[in-house]
């Protein structure tokens, strides 16, 4: 069994029991701390999960990624929580972060690793992605955006690409035609669409189709589905017994996207941010991913419940 994370912008990889209370790792983890690669990035081995950050120096997530207990492989192409595309209304930077230019990496003393993208003529904004290790399965995933212009309806779409062996996804909404149109896991069919949209409400659907999904290259039509109940999404590894459950504050989210069951991306991305961000303000957003095995859809509601319950205000216990 392994401890639930008390903080946002997680990666975690546990048992399902997970869920029921406290827990103990069953792997003594051989370091908490990204390590200098000879070839370029930062390698990681905790004992539970293995893998590179930024591989070849290149300012992408996490790529060769193997889940140590099962010999699993969990990612494939860009990898893992990569940064790809960012918009503004109408307009988007590049064809995808990870290839804008000047990008720099930083090993931190803790052993946490921050990405950063600089200001440009053409990005008036700087960003950066903070990747720290808080246990052998949590990786904590912050991104920081600080406006040098007034960005309108700013949006950060955080790619994952996962294995072959995840084909299944499913999005959790608050009417799913599959159940009665009671809240739950939709699963992304490919009748409904090759590339299925979850919006979080109308003001963010109207976002969605401001034009930014129709710049070259690769210009993007959505398939609109039901909106989110919570921003949760699922990719299923039924030979493994494996599910990533990916997840986001809603109030940092305002949309979830996938395509269909066995398209050749098998990939999730959260829309990150949503908002107007003035010049000189300085703007957070968080994700959690959780690898665990046998996750019935209740438990994986459950992991979002906890990752909820553990990020409340603290009280104020100055008053009477």
């Amino acid at each position: 069994m392994i401890e639930l994370v008390r903080r946002w912008g997680v990666l975690i990889i546990a048992t399902a029991s997970a869920i029921a209370g406290p827990a103990v790792s069953q792997e003594s983890p051989r370091s908490l701390a990204f390590a200098q690669s000879d070839q370029g990035g930062y390698t990681f081995d905790t004992g539970v999960l293995r893998g590179t950050l930024c591989a070849g120096g290149k300012p992408q997530g996490l790529v060769s990624v193997v889940h140590i207990p099962t010999g699993t492989r969990l990612d494939r192409g860009a990898g893992i929580l990569s940064y790809y595309r960012v918009f503004t209304t109408n307009k988007r930077y590049g064809t995808a972060a990870w290839d804008w230019p000047g990008a720099s990496t930083v090993l931190l003393p803790d052993g946490a690793v921050r990405v950063s993208w600089p200001s440009a003529a053409d990005r008036p904004f700087e960003m950066s992605a903070l990747y720290r290790w808080k246990d052998p399965q949590t990786l904590d995933v912050e991104t920081t955006v600080r406006a040098v212009e007034d960005l309108s309806k700013f949006e950060t779409f955080v790619a994952s690409y996962f294995d072959e062996t995840f084909p299944s996804s499913f999005v959790y909404v608050s009417e799913n035609p599959d159940a009665q149109d009671m809240p739950g896991f939709m699963a992304a069919t490919k009748v409904r669409g090759d590339w299925q949209v979850f919006p979080r409400d109308p003001r963010t659907l109207a976002l969605l189709n401001d034009g930014r999904w129709k710049i070259e290259p690769y210009p993007l039509t959505w398939a609109v589905m039901p909106y989110l109940r919570f921003p949760i999404g699922l990719r299923r590894n039924t030979t493994a017994g494996l599910t990533a459950v990916l997840m986001a504050p809603m109030s940092e989210c305002f949309a979830m996207a996938t395509p269909y069951e066995g398209e050749n991306h098998y990939s999730l991305y959260p829309s990150l941010f949503g908002r107007d961000i003035k010049a000189g303000e300085t703007a957070t957003a968080h994700t959690r991913l959780i690898i665990a095995t046998g996750v019935s859809d209740e438990q994986a509601l459950e992991f979002y419940r906890q990752y909820r319950r553990d990020n409340l205000p603290p009280r104020d216990t100055t008053r009477r």
